[in-house]
């Protein structure tokens, strides 16, 4: 993965509507090297569209994506992939049936030649699935597991490791420890660390607070589709997070107009 001394990703004022619903209005977001960038908002605050915009689902209305510094048009999730964004969804898209190996490398499997007759290289599968498994100290009993044998930590690592087979600079996460238990929560913070460790941008769009205060090293705060806060690790309470996501911190009406 090449380095660069500026953000690997970069939103400016991007703004998106789904018919007469704002559903994004010119949101700014960045993310460096060894960064993990949380983002958190209510229900309906934006995040999904964010996601969506970045993997290549959405297309933005107005506003600028730059990937390393170079503006970027990101019409498909194949386009995001080649610019070096992966993102792994909530609902992972693993197939239960197949084994680790078979989801690492699934639209991605690795051919012999064409005079050996274009046949799975199982073993060049297998050998490239332990190196990635084991940079993020995934552990798994066997390879040859179905995955839906495996805890929901460890599907999680699988769906992340996937993602690492292009070697992105960006990796999105979706609501990666929703519905799981306290030691399988663990785990994935630790990919989420191991992840930051090795110098790609992490995005986590998250609901659990406790989650985002251990891991984040930024947060990004959006109500009703507007960006309304930045907070750095270190510089905020729990309170904060949450006045900012109700609105809580903002005057009302009356106290508005108040002499």
């Amino acid at each position: 993965m090449t380095q660069t001394s500026g953000p690997l990703l970069e939103l400016t004022k991007v703004t998106k509507h789904f018919g007469g619903v704002r559903a994004l209005h010119e949101v700014d977001m960045s993310v460096h090297p060894g960064e993990v960038v949380a983002l958190i908002g209510d229900n309906g605050a934006g995040k999904s569209t964010l996601v969506k915009i970045v993997s290549g689902v959405e297309s933005p209305e107005t506003g600028e994506i730059r990937v390393r510094g170079q503006s970027t048009r990101l019409e498909s999730p194949r386009a995001a992939a080649e610019a070096g964004i992966r993102t792994v969804f909530q609902d992972l898209s693993l197939c239960d049936n197949l084994d680790a190996v078979q989801n690492l490398f699934l639209g991605q499997e690795r051919h012999g030649s064409a005079w050996s007759g274009r046949r799975i290289r199982r073993h060049v599968m297998e050998e490239q699935a332990q190196k990635v498994l084991q940079s993020l100290s995934v552990k798994l009993r066997s390879l040859s597991t179905p995955v839906v044998a495996l805890s929901g930590g460890q599907r999680q690592g699988i769906a992340i490791c996937r993602a690492l087979i292009s070697d992105p600079a960006v990796v999105i996460l979706d609501e990666p420890t929703a519905a799981l238990g306290v030691s399988q929560r663990a785990e994935v913070l630790d990919l989420i660390r191991r992840l930051r460790d090795q110098g790609r941008g992490v995005v986590v769009v998250s609901h659990d607070m406790k989650d985002v205060r251990q891991v984040a090293d930024r947060i990004v705060v959006l109500r009703l589709g507007a960006k309304v806060a930045e907070f750095h690790r270190g510089g905020y309470t729990p309170s904060d997070l949450v006045s900012a996501m109700t609105g809580a911190h903002e005057p009302s009406d009356d106290e508005d107009g108040r002499s």
